[in-house]
């Protein structure tokens, strides 16, 4: 089962993976590395597309034209991304729509004033509000992870209504929370110390390196779940 799920992890997706000849459930049968393969494949481009190209994008052309036009090539980027999924008729990203939104709101404050300060501090109020909106979720027993997490790795609606996996998603929701009041921490001590091109750069690298640290908890988190729960990746159907 490992090999097929490398070789085309977007079409499938955890299910229980227990008998269905009556026998007890048998443990898990996708092994690690083509579980985080799959995942990887799946998640890994979205967030790139979504956070990594756009930073990149800035860096270069703030640093040889200027920063308004740096902001109107980002938020390009992001509305041909999701204009490209619309044509084709593919499912629109949580964490594209959630990045796009946030261009958007951010690049009106930043040309409106004409001030990449302002640019920039935006995003920190909007990460301070997401992570509240993220505990918020947890309380009213609807984490914002249970949603995004379908963009990253398909789980079989019967499998996302276990006891554990509900507990997991609202672990991960408060989890997440932790990293957008870090990364607002971290963006607002750059942004008042650094020129703009050297915040941009080292910004990016600082809040990558705390996202990247909560994905591998989240995948060793999940996993466990995983070996738990007895769940297999599975095509649809079968």
């Amino acid at each position: 089962m490992g090999e097929t799920i490398a070789v085309n992890p977007a079409s499938w997706m955890l299910v229980d993976g227990g008998r269905h000849d009556g026998s007890p459930a048998t443990a898990p049968t996708c092994a690690r590395r083509p579980l985080l393969y799959a995942v990887a494949r799946r998640g890994l481009p979205n967030l790139v597309e979504a956070t990594v190209i756009p930073a990149v994008m800035f860096f270069f052309i703030v640093k040889t034209i200027n920063a308004p036009v740096a902001m109107a090539a980002v938020l390009v980027w992001a509305y041909v991304a999701i204009l490209r999924r619309v044509v084709r008729g593919t499912p629109i990203p949580a964490i594209l729509l959630l990045a796009t939104l946030g261009l958007t709101v951010r690049t009106l404050v930043g040309i409106v004033s004409g001030s990449t300060f302002a640019y920039f501090i935006q995003p920190v109020a909007t990460t301070v509000a997401l992570a509240v909106v993220f505990l918020g979720s947890v309380v009213i027993g609807r984490p914002v992870i249970a949603r995004l997490a379908h963009d990253f790795c398909p789980i079989a609606p019967e499998v996302a209504a276990r006891p554990a996996v509900l507990r997991l998603f609202g672990g991960l929701t408060v989890l997440w929370a932790g990293v957008h009041v870090v990364t607002a921490a971290i963006t607002f001590a750059m942004l008042v110390s650094m020129p703009v091109a050297t915040f941009v750069a080292v910004k990016t690298v600082a809040c990558l390196a705390v996202t990247v640290g909560a994905i591998v908890i989240t995948i060793l988190w999940a996993l466990r779940i995983v070996r738990s729960e007895r769940l297999v990746f599975s095509a649809p159907g079968l």
